[in-house]
């Protein structure tokens, strides 16, 4: 069996601007509205449940808040230099960005693609969510856009 959370009709969602390094269009700093989408799988337990909604839609509202209104830029991009300091400085292809702080993500990734942002998003619900022994299977997804999205899996059992 599997449970499926749709951030888009769940209200879980961040918007965030980045770029991907020495790509032709995507390579300029620009936003979209990140969807976070979650699919659980295993066997019913408690409750004839496989796991409780409430508990995963508070979860992941809490750490899309955490990237939300955000700039991400990927920590290990080996074409980009960050110098982290009282402002945040990118630099880049020629171009250099400074930010506050607090208006940015280091991701922990080569480039913050959509890929990438699952990945990361990923290891923050695999390190805040408990799951049960009847889950067997989480995948994440991320919509970068109506209709594009980016999944990554991960074997719990």
């Amino acid at each position: 069996m599997r449970l499926e959370i749709d951030g888009r009709e769940a209200n879980i969602k961040f918007s965030a601007c980045h770029l991907i390094t020495e790509h032709p269009k995507c390579g300029r700093l620009h936003g979209h509205v990140y969807v976070l989408r979650m699919i659980v799988h295993g066997e019913k337990g408690h409750h004839g449940m496989i796991m409780d909604f409430t508990e995963l839609k508070r979860t992941m509202r809490r750490i899309v808040e955490d990237f939300d209104h955000r700039v991400l830029l990927a920590g290990n991009c080996p074409r980009m230099r960050l110098t982290l300091g009282e402002e945040v400085i990118a630099e880049t292809e020629g171009k250099r960005y400074v930010f506050p702080p607090e208006d940015v993500v280091i991701l922990d990734a080569e480039e913050a693609s959509a890929e990438e942002v699952a990945k990361v998003l990923l290891g923050r619900v695999l390190s805040e969510i408990d799951f049960p022994a009847n889950v067997s299977r989480i995948d994440v997804g991320v919509d970068e856009e109506r209709g594009q999205s980016a999944w990554i899996a991960h074997q719990l059992r």
